[in-house]
């Protein structure tokens, strides 16, 4: 009986966050609207890499350019959205950016299935998006305190938002390639489209206490700039975002790349490159359900470090690969360990915060995870232009290995500063020797 109980139990601590009704609400409906937004993101990818192949243009450079295009407004324009995060509701934030997101799917949809795109639509929707997602992902990330109302719970709900997204890339790139082989790209986009409906319902359905809101009479342009001196003037902080953007500038290009390797490196097609993209997602999710498993908080800041060398090694490994048995296990240490060091980074993060500076800070780290990725994206095509994909990736993979380095031998420094910050919250007692004790939940004994 006891056997049969324990995995009952274990699989109910992995959960604990679900058991706050809105956030329940929250992660069924992002289950679907991600699934949409996997097959949009594939669909994309093929949908350039075929368009820029037949008018003659560069691939490489053409993914990234558009890739870049969806992903800078979110590295110029966060920090600031990050001030309204902090001051409006974060809940009607999200109903808007939804609802905007889905329009946006359906209007690339009606371009695609009339037989109307072009490129040039293509970077302009992608800017719109971008957009949207500046607002968007800091509202999302600062809202997850308040659906979760027992604060202990708070790194399972992180860890659970992991997992649901790259839950969605098991199933979104899978189903993409097959819709994109039998019918074209455009309904990917159609079905991401009405995905949306689901998130959208479902914050509808949430019961939101409401949020103690200070008058605010500071400028936006002072309330950013007291948002930066706090993250950047704090070293645990500064650290982190530094950390997280160097793997979005270098690891990150992977993904905009993987159409060259799915065709001109493993010689496949819109299917492989659904099969590349749901192993990294396997590995992805993987590594979601090891954090959301997690009993002791000892360790995570070497968590980070290992997850990041572990990134850089696997990245070589891909890069030389040329066989698709290979490549694809490659992948699932490349999805897990990129969902390791990024998502223990942002437990970190949300549980050191104040919370008057959340919504900038989770503005910055958006900024340095998204936002920092187009211009990784623009630099890998460039550089994959001029010496190819294989080494492009070569080298990212060596300045992750650095990375990890350079974090692992800062850790002895970031220790006594995080420490004061635990025993002021009280989180719990055995959080006193610093950033390894970062997970706010109960540890196990022996762990």
């Amino acid at each position: 009986m006891n056997s049969q109980q324990q995995p009952t139990s274990n699989l109910r601590f992995m959960l604990r966050a679900l058991r706050h009704r809105n956030y329940r609400l929250f992660f069924g409906g992002q289950i679907v609207s991600l699934v949409g937004t996997w097959l949009s993101t594939l669909a994309s990818s093929w949908l350039v890499f075929r368009m820029a192949g037949a008018e003659g243009l560069s691939p490489e450079w053409m993914l990234g350019l558009v890739g870049f295009a969806g992903q800078i407004p979110v590295f110029l324009f966060t920090p600031l959205t990050g001030v309204w995060v902090d001051r409006w509701n974060r809940h009607t934030i999200l109903i808007i950016t939804q609802t905007l997101s889905m329009l946006q799917s359906f209007a690339l949809a009606a371009l695609v299935l009339s037989d109307r795109v072009t490129i040039a639509q293509l970077l302009a929707l992608n800017a719109v998006q971008g957009l949207i997602t500046s607002w968007d992902v800091p509202a999302r990330q600062a809202f997850t305190t308040e659906m979760i109302e027992d604060r202990d719970d708070l790194s399972n709900a992180i860890a659970l938002n992991s997992s649901m997204m790259h839950g969605a890339r098991l199933i979104g790139p899978a189903v993409a390639g097959y819709l994109i082989y039998a019918f074209g790209e455009g309904y990917c986009f159609l079905i991401d489209g009405f995905s949306y409906l689901a998130v959208i319902f479902a914050l509808v359905a949430m019961r939101v206490k409401p949020r103690m809101m200070l008058v605010v009479t500071q400028h936006p342009i002072e309330a950013l700039r007291e948002g930066l001196a706090y993250a950047f003037g704090f070293r645990p902080i500064r650290t982190l975002l530094l950390m997280v953007a160097v793997t979005s500038l270098t690891a990150m290009s992977q993904a905009t790349l993987m159409p060259v390797f799915a065709a001109d490196v493993l010689g496949g097609h819109e299917r492989t490159l659904g099969w590349l993209l749901g192993a990294s997602g396997l590995g992805a999710f993987a590594g979601s359900l090891y954090l959301a498993s997690r009993r002791s908080v000892l360790g995570l800041g070497r968590v980070i470090a290992v997850a990041c060398g572990a990134l850089g090694i696997a990245l070589i490994l891909f890069s030389t690969s040329h066989s698709l048995a290979l490549s694809l296990p490659l992948l699932v240490v490349i999805g897990f360990s990129m969902v390791v060091e990024v998502a223990s980074a942002n437990t970190v993060l949300q549980t050191i915060v104040d919370d008057d500076k959340r919504g900038r800070v989770m503005s910055l780290f958006t900024m340095a995870f998204l936002g920092v990725a187009p211009l990784g994206s623009l630099l890998a095509g460039a550089v994959a232009t001029w010496i190819g994909a294989p080494a492009t990736l070569t080298i990212a993979g060596c300045v992750c290995i650095a990375a990890a380095g350079v974090f692992a031998w800062r850790l002895t420094h970031l220790r006594p500063l995080i420490r004061p910050i635990y025993q002021a919250k009280g989180i719990l007692p055995q959080v006193a020797t610093g950033l390894q004790h970062t997970q706010p939940i109960a540890t196990a004994p022996g762990d």
